[in-house]
């Protein structure tokens, strides 16, 4: 019996059929497995810190100028020509010490000379006049100053005068002295606000003397204002943001990461306080987490990296 072509021809289509079926349906399965597999081995390098419960210290920064915390300026009894000058710049002077003597004489008539004396102990922080200089009663001669006893005085921004009191404390750095922090306290508040500048002035006094500091100095300082305590803080860069909402990844026990979602509070200089969402003690991944999801196996580097550190430090 003779097959007719056209038949052979429709079964080998079939077989054919059947066989790139096959295929496909292998080379799907085969695809969907080296996936799992690709997505079982991954395992992200991170960087974690652990959480811990500490306070964070907000602050006022601004600028400011040492002064003597007591400066007089002198004046003379009598106007006249100065006939004598006792002192220079930084000399130390003593309550009631002659510092100059000034002749009132006029012409056709002589006049004993009329003593300037020093209201207060201290150091001639003003460059006194000239002998021979022409002064009235108004004219001052010097000023005065009590050097040993330095403060420093400072403008607060309108903004912050609510947390303004005495009391706070404050680090006070120096161009003569760019690595050195030297304390001090604020001791007086002014009871007012500047209406040109929109500032309240405050005093700080040092809390120790120091022989570098001189008055007239050029201060900067960085008042602290409001200590945030009671919440774990983690940097703020570690925090992601997924659907709306504020999450981190901390790091389990088995080496995966798990997602928690995150109630925030205050945050100062890139330290955010987290209100729920970490405990102290767990590892919070700091470095890498933008690659994450819940459940990713993560290897974590920061041992290592520290080990390196301290290794090329050394």
């Amino acid at each position: 019996m003779k097959i007719k072509k056209s038949a052979i021809i429709a079964v080998l289509v079939i077989i054919a059929a059947i066989a790139v079926v096959f295929y496909a349906i292998n080379s799907a399965k085969n695809t969907t497995r080296g996936r799992s597999q690709l997505t079982a081995k991954t395992t992200f390098s991170v960087k974690t810190q652990v959480a811990a419960e500490t306070t964070l210290h907000d602050y006022v920064s601004t600028n400011g100028e040492v002064e003597a915390q007591s400066s007089i300026e002198v004046f003379p009894d009598m106007g006249g020509k100065i006939e004598d000058i006792y002192v220079s710049l930084g000399s130390p002077v003593k309550k009631g010490e002659i510092i100059a003597r000034v002749d009132p004489s006029e012409p056709g008539s002589k006049y004993a000379l009329s003593p300037v004396y020093a209201p207060i102990s201290g150091s001639i922080v003003s460059t006194p006049l000239k002998k021979g200089e022409t002064v009235t009663t108004s004219s001052s001669i010097t000023t005065i100053g009590d050097i040993d006893n330095l403060q420093v005085t400072a403008d607060i921004p309108e903004r912050y005068v609510a947390l303004l009191k005495t009391g706070l404390k404050a680090d006070i750095s120096l161009e003569a002295y760019p690595s050195v922090v030297f304390t001090a306290t604020v001791s007086r508040v002014s009871p007012v606000v500047d209406a040109s500048s929109r500032t309240k002035e405050v005093i700080l006094t040092f809390d120790k003397k120091d022989a570098r500091i001189n008055a007239g100095m050029f201060a900067k300082v960085v008042l602290y204002t409001v200590d945030y305590t009671g919440c774990v803080t983690i940097p703020a860069d570690s925090i992601v943001t997924k659907d709306g909402k504020q999450v981190a990844f901390v790091v389990k026990n088995d080496s995966t990461v798990e997602q928690r979602e995150l109630t925030l509070g205050k945050a100062v200089d890139g330290i955010t306080q987290v209100v729920t969402g970490i405990d102290p003690g767990d590892k919070v991944v700091v470095e890498g987490m933008m690659v994450l999801s819940d459940g990713s196996a993560v290897n974590d580097i920061s041992a290592a990296a520290a080990a390196n550190s301290e290794a090329a430090s050394e």
